[in-house]
């Protein structure tokens, strides 16, 4: 039998490039060897491809795959830039497709879209990078009350995250946003319980099969969980999370709806905020980690599906697009 030839892309020009080789290198371990022919696909820092360690350009790569398995992270990788490379190279790929990808990256426009179609999101602010900071500190002032959550509007893995609680600290957390991004969002921050919530496409007799939501309690009680706090191994992490048969029923639906309204394919995770008074969307993950730390396996592993067999399954997805 013929083996299927798998490109496995990581690392990338982005700030989650350490992420992205971890997650690659989850996916090369995992699937299985007597079905795939696996491929090494790096991305350095500068952008410069590897097929097997060679120097190859993105052309050169399509002879030697029939798919491409996308394990990058954060810019390029998820924000439809190499989703548009890989279409013009005719290649198939897994997670979702270019508009979609860069829709959900764009996180205003995502929680706009969210919001049209009867979710809740956070009030928010937009600060383009060539306002001044101290006047965009200033006119937020005006419309937002503290505490506040700053954040970069395109970027994933809370890069570049701040909680401010003080209107003397915005303007130097935008500063900082702003050299991750030219677009920073700033949002009113919505106190609760964290949660994350990740779907697959067409599992188990299910249009959208919804995995069991995860608890999320940063180490030290800290308000926001940020890129650190994601990697240190110091949160808590509870699978299933401990929130009541309504809350479960209601992230469930919300996450299905973020996958549907997006557009997104394949599988995604999305971030919620859950208080007495509703469940707020944060943001959608179109290319959730796949590492062992990672937070998608976990919820895989809660209702019994082995990596390899979901990394199986998404494949297929990729192959009847």
């Amino acid at each position: 039998m013929t083996k299927l030839r798998v490109g496995v892309l990581r690392g990338g020009p982005s700030a989650e490039y350490e992420v992205s080789l971890k997650t690659g290198g989850a996916v090369l371990k995992h699937l299985p060897a007597d079905k795939y022919l696996l491929r090494d696909i790096l991305i350095t820092r500068d952008g410069t491809w590897h097929l097997n360690g060679v120097p190859a350009r993105p052309e050169q790569v399509t002879g030697s795959v029939d798919l491409i398995f996308n394990a990058l992270h954060g810019e390029y990788g998820e924000d439809g830039t190499v989703q548009e490379l890989l279409d013009n190279l005719r290649l198939p790929y897994t997670g979702s497709g270019r508009l979609a990808a860069a829709l959900a990256m764009n996180k205003p426009l995502a929680s706009a879209h969210f919001k049209a179609a009867g979710g809740r999101v956070p009030v928010s602010l937009l600060v383009e990078g060539e306002e001044d900071p101290e006047a965009a500190a200033g006119r937020i002032f005006l419309k937002l009350s503290p505490p506040w959550v700053v954040k970069p509007a395109d970027r994933g893995s809370s890069v570049g995250l701040s909680f401010v609680k003080k209107f003397t600290d915005l303007a130097a957390a935008i500063k900082q946003a702003a050299t991750v991004s030219k677009k920073i969002l700033v949002e009113q921050f919505i106190k609760g319980r964290e949660a994350t919530v990740g779907v697959i496409d067409h599992f188990r007799s299910q249009p959208i099969y919804v995995l069991p939501p995860i608890e999320i309690r940063a180490p030290g009680n800290k308000p926001v969980w940020d890129y650190n706090d994601k990697y240190s191994g110091e949160t808590q992490e509870i699978c299933p999370g401990l929130f009541s048969e309504g809350e479960k029923e209601e992230l469930a639906r919300l996450a299905a709806l973020a996958h549907e309204t997006l557009n997104l394919r394949h599988y995604s995770r999305s971030d919620f905020i859950v208080t007495p008074r509703g469940i707020y969307l944060l943001e959608v993950n179109t290319l959730p980690g796949l590492t062992p730390e990672s937070l998608m396996p976990k919820a895989l592993a809660a209702v019994g599906v082995d990596y390899p067999q979901f990394l199986d399954h998404i494949i297929d997805l990729a192959l009847t697009k």
